[in-house]
Protein backbone atom coordinates (compact mmCIF):
# COMPACT_ATOMS: atom_id res chain seq x y z
CA UNK A 1 0.00 0.00 0.00
CA UNK A 2 1.42 3.38 -1.03
CA UNK A 3 1.90 5.79 1.85
CA UNK A 4 0.44 8.76 0.00
CA UNK A 5 -1.01 11.69 1.96
CA UNK A 6 -2.09 15.27 1.39
CA UNK A 7 1.52 16.31 0.80
CA UNK A 8 1.43 14.18 -2.35
CA UNK A 9 -1.20 16.47 -3.90
CA UNK A 10 -0.26 19.77 -5.52
CA UNK A 11 -3.11 22.27 -5.64
CA UNK A 12 -2.70 24.44 -8.73
CA UNK A 13 -5.91 26.46 -8.54
CA UNK A 14 -9.00 26.69 -6.32
CA UNK A 15 -12.14 28.76 -6.74
CA UNK A 16 -15.72 28.83 -5.42
CA UNK A 17 -18.11 28.29 -8.34
CA UNK A 18 -21.29 28.48 -6.25
CA UNK A 19 -22.13 29.34 -2.65
CA UNK A 20 -25.54 28.63 -1.15
CA UNK A 21 -26.66 26.06 1.40
CA UNK A 22 -23.81 24.03 -0.09
CA UNK A 23 -20.68 25.23 -1.84
CA UNK A 24 -19.34 24.01 -5.16
CA UNK A 25 -15.58 24.34 -5.46
CA UNK A 26 -13.50 23.88 -8.60
CA UNK A 27 -9.94 22.64 -8.33
CA UNK A 28 -7.06 22.14 -10.67
CA UNK A 29 -4.54 19.77 -9.14
CA UNK A 30 -2.12 16.98 -9.73
CA UNK A 31 -1.07 14.07 -7.54
CA UNK A 32 1.64 11.46 -7.28
CA UNK A 33 1.14 8.21 -9.20
CA UNK A 34 1.52 4.67 -7.91
CA UNK A 35 4.01 3.96 -10.71
CA UNK A 36 6.02 7.08 -9.84
CA UNK A 37 5.98 10.65 -10.98
CA UNK A 38 3.02 13.01 -11.11
CA UNK A 39 -0.34 12.99 -12.86
CA UNK A 40 -1.18 15.54 -15.50
CA UNK A 41 -3.16 18.57 -14.22
CA UNK A 42 -6.70 17.43 -13.37
CA UNK A 43 -9.88 19.51 -13.14
CA UNK A 44 -12.21 18.41 -10.36
CA UNK A 45 -15.44 19.77 -8.88
CA UNK A 46 -16.25 19.24 -5.20
CA UNK A 47 -19.45 19.75 -3.25
CA UNK A 48 -18.20 21.29 0.00
CA UNK A 49 -20.18 20.38 3.10
CA UNK A 50 -19.65 20.67 6.83
CA UNK A 51 -19.58 17.41 8.84
CA UNK A 52 -22.83 15.73 9.87
CA UNK A 53 -24.05 13.24 12.47
CA UNK A 54 -26.79 10.62 12.46
CA UNK A 55 -28.34 8.51 15.23
CA UNK A 56 -29.85 5.05 15.04
CA UNK A 57 -32.38 4.92 17.87
CA UNK A 58 -32.62 1.42 19.35
CA UNK A 59 -34.88 0.03 22.06
CA UNK A 60 -32.92 -2.88 23.51
CA UNK A 61 -35.83 -3.99 25.73
CA UNK A 62 -38.32 -4.26 22.86
CA UNK A 63 -35.67 -5.08 20.22
CA UNK A 64 -37.08 -2.27 18.08
CA UNK A 65 -35.67 0.61 16.06
CA UNK A 66 -37.02 4.11 15.59
CA UNK A 67 -36.77 5.75 12.18
CA UNK A 68 -37.86 9.05 10.73
CA UNK A 69 -39.43 9.63 7.33
CA UNK A 70 -39.11 12.86 5.37
CA UNK A 71 -38.99 14.33 1.86
CA UNK A 72 -35.59 14.32 0.16
CA UNK A 73 -35.08 16.23 -3.08
CA UNK A 74 -32.18 13.99 -4.12
CA UNK A 75 -34.49 10.96 -4.11
CA UNK A 76 -37.13 12.42 -6.43
CA UNK A 77 -36.09 10.24 -9.37
CA UNK A 78 -35.63 7.07 -7.31
CA UNK A 79 -38.31 4.35 -7.52
CA UNK A 80 -38.56 4.38 -3.70
CA UNK A 81 -38.35 8.17 -3.35
CA UNK A 82 -38.71 10.96 -2.59
CA UNK A 83 -39.82 10.18 0.98
CA UNK A 84 -36.97 8.37 2.68
CA UNK A 85 -36.82 6.11 5.73
CA UNK A 86 -33.84 7.49 7.63
CA UNK A 87 -32.18 8.10 10.95
CA UNK A 88 -32.22 11.31 12.92
CA UNK A 89 -29.42 13.45 11.47
CA UNK A 90 -28.05 16.97 11.31
CA UNK A 91 -25.09 19.17 10.42
CA UNK A 92 -22.43 20.17 12.94
CA UNK A 93 -22.96 23.87 12.30
CA UNK A 94 -22.47 25.08 15.89
CA UNK A 95 -19.65 24.96 18.43
CA UNK A 96 -21.21 21.87 20.04
CA UNK A 97 -19.47 18.52 20.07
CA UNK A 98 -20.71 15.90 17.57
CA UNK A 99 -22.41 14.05 20.44
CA UNK A 100 -24.17 17.21 21.60
CA UNK A 101 -25.43 17.90 18.08
CA UNK A 102 -26.63 14.31 17.78
CA UNK A 103 -28.52 14.53 21.08
CA UNK A 104 -30.11 17.85 20.09
CA UNK A 105 -31.22 16.47 16.72
CA UNK A 106 -32.87 13.54 18.51
CA UNK A 107 -34.99 16.02 20.42
CA UNK A 108 -35.80 18.22 17.41
CA UNK A 109 -36.54 15.47 14.89
CA UNK A 110 -37.96 12.69 17.03
CA UNK A 111 -38.93 14.18 20.38
CA UNK A 112 -36.41 11.90 22.12
CA UNK A 113 -34.18 13.05 24.97
CA UNK A 114 -30.79 11.34 25.06
CA UNK A 115 -27.75 12.34 27.09
CA UNK A 116 -24.76 12.87 24.77
CA UNK A 117 -22.66 10.47 26.85
CA UNK A 118 -25.23 7.70 26.29
CA UNK A 119 -24.53 7.62 22.55
CA UNK A 120 -22.40 4.81 21.17
CA UNK A 121 -20.26 5.60 18.13
CA UNK A 122 -20.86 3.26 15.21
CA UNK A 123 -18.50 4.70 12.57
CA UNK A 124 -17.34 7.79 10.72
CA UNK A 125 -17.05 7.74 6.95
CA UNK A 126 -16.80 9.81 3.78
CA UNK A 127 -20.23 9.89 2.20
CA UNK A 128 -19.22 10.30 -1.46
CA UNK A 129 -15.49 11.09 -1.74
CA UNK A 130 -15.56 11.10 -5.54
CA UNK A 131 -17.35 14.44 -5.49
CA UNK A 132 -17.91 15.67 -1.92
CA UNK A 133 -15.88 16.20 1.25
CA UNK A 134 -18.87 15.37 3.48
CA UNK A 135 -18.22 13.15 6.49
CA UNK A 136 -20.91 11.47 8.55
CA UNK A 137 -20.53 10.11 12.06
CA UNK A 138 -23.17 7.55 13.01
CA UNK A 139 -24.17 6.88 16.60
CA UNK A 140 -26.56 4.44 18.24
CA UNK A 141 -28.70 5.74 21.09
CA UNK A 142 -31.07 4.09 23.57
CA UNK A 143 -34.77 4.86 23.29
CA UNK A 144 -38.15 3.67 24.56
CA UNK A 145 -39.86 2.93 21.25
CA UNK A 146 -43.29 2.83 22.88
CA UNK A 147 -43.00 6.51 23.81
CA UNK A 148 -42.19 7.93 20.38
CA UNK A 149 -44.24 8.86 17.34
CA UNK A 150 -45.99 11.78 15.72
CA UNK A 151 -44.78 14.62 13.52
CA UNK A 152 -41.64 16.56 14.42
CA UNK A 153 -39.02 18.90 12.96
CA UNK A 154 -38.45 22.63 12.82
CA UNK A 155 -41.04 24.33 10.56
CA UNK A 156 -38.70 27.28 10.14
CA UNK A 157 -36.24 24.94 8.43
CA UNK A 158 -38.94 23.36 6.26
CA UNK A 159 -38.86 20.09 8.20
CA UNK A 160 -41.87 17.78 8.15
CA UNK A 161 -40.74 14.59 9.86
CA UNK A 162 -42.79 11.51 10.72
CA UNK A 163 -41.47 9.26 13.49
CA UNK A 164 -42.17 5.53 13.51
CA UNK A 165 -40.85 2.40 15.16
CA UNK A 166 -40.61 -1.20 14.05
CA UNK A 167 -39.09 -4.48 15.26
CA UNK A 168 -35.40 -4.83 14.47
CA UNK A 169 -36.10 -7.94 12.40
CA UNK A 170 -38.55 -5.98 10.25
CA UNK A 171 -35.95 -3.26 9.64
CA UNK A 172 -33.47 -5.96 8.63
CA UNK A 173 -36.02 -7.44 6.23
CA UNK A 174 -36.77 -4.01 4.77
CA UNK A 175 -33.07 -3.58 4.08
CA UNK A 176 -32.91 -6.93 2.30
CA UNK A 177 -36.04 -6.08 0.31
CA UNK A 178 -34.52 -2.80 -0.87
CA UNK A 179 -36.98 -0.58 1.01
CA UNK A 180 -34.18 1.27 2.80
CA UNK A 181 -32.26 3.08 0.09
CA UNK A 182 -29.93 5.62 1.71
CA UNK A 183 -26.39 4.57 2.57
CA UNK A 184 -26.25 5.82 6.16
CA UNK A 185 -29.33 3.89 7.26
CA UNK A 186 -28.18 0.76 5.42
CA UNK A 187 -24.81 0.94 7.21
CA UNK A 188 -26.46 1.48 10.60
CA UNK A 189 -28.97 -1.37 10.22
CA UNK A 190 -26.21 -3.73 9.13
CA UNK A 191 -24.15 -2.69 12.17
CA UNK A 192 -27.14 -3.21 14.45
CA UNK A 193 -27.71 -6.69 13.07
CA UNK A 194 -24.14 -7.56 14.06
CA UNK A 195 -24.21 -5.85 17.46
CA UNK A 196 -27.76 -5.90 18.88
CA UNK A 197 -27.00 -8.72 21.31
CA UNK A 198 -24.09 -6.76 22.77
CA UNK A 199 -26.29 -3.68 23.05
CA UNK A 200 -28.94 -5.69 24.86
CA UNK A 201 -26.32 -6.93 27.31
CA UNK A 202 -24.79 -3.49 27.82
CA UNK A 203 -28.12 -1.71 28.14
CA UNK A 204 -29.44 -4.08 30.77
CA UNK A 205 -31.82 -6.43 28.95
Amino acid sequence: MANFALDDVELLEERVAYKGFYQLKQYQLRHRLFAGGWSKPLNRELVWRIPAVAVLLYDAQADAVVFIEQFRVGAMQHPHGPWQMEMVAGLIDTHESPEQVAARECQEEAGVQIAPQALRKVCEYLVSPGGSNETLTIYCGPVDAAQVGGIHGLPGEGEDIRVLSMPREQAWQWLQDGKITNAATIIAVQWLQLNYQQLQADWGV
